[in-house]
C-alpha cells in the first residue's frame, strides 16, 4: 500500500485506529510516532540495522529530547543531525520512505 502514498496520504491515516497495511518496517514505526505512540515507535525500530530505522529512530531520540543518543542513530543513518522542527523533519522522513512521493 505505501507504494501508492504520498505524504498527506500517509499523514492522513494518522487518523485511523491502526496502521494501514504493507509498511516497511520503519515506515510502521513512524506511522506510530505520528500516531502518538512513542514508545510503539521505539519498539519496532529497537532492533532494526538498516539506515532507514536508525533515522527514525534518531527522530524519535529527536522528539523525546534525548539528543546525544539522537545524534548516535544520525551517525548510524548516514544523515546530518536534525535541529530543524520535527513536524517537517517527520515529512521529509515519510517522503524519502514512501519514495518521495
Amino acid at each position: 500500500m505505501s507504494a501508492d502514498m504520498d505524504v498527506d496520504a500517509f499523514e492522513a491515516t494518522l487518523q485511523h485506529p491502526e496502521p494501514p497495511a504493507g509498511l516497511s518496517v520503519p515506515l510502521l514505526a513512524l506511522w506510530h510516532a505520528g500516531s502518538g505512540d512513542w514508545q510503539r515507535a521505539h519498539e519496532i525500530v529497537l532492533d532494526e540495522r538498516d539506515a532507514a530505522a536508525a533515522w527514525v529512530h534518531a527522530f524519535l531520540h529527536r522528539e523525546e529530547g534525548d539528543l546525544a543518543n539522537a545524534g548516535y542513530w544520525y551517525r548510524r543513518a548516514g544523515r546530518h543531525i536534525a535541529d530543524g522542527d520535527l513536524e517537517l523533519e517527520f515529512r521529509q522522513i515519510a517522503a524519502e520512505l514512501l519514495g518521495g512521493r
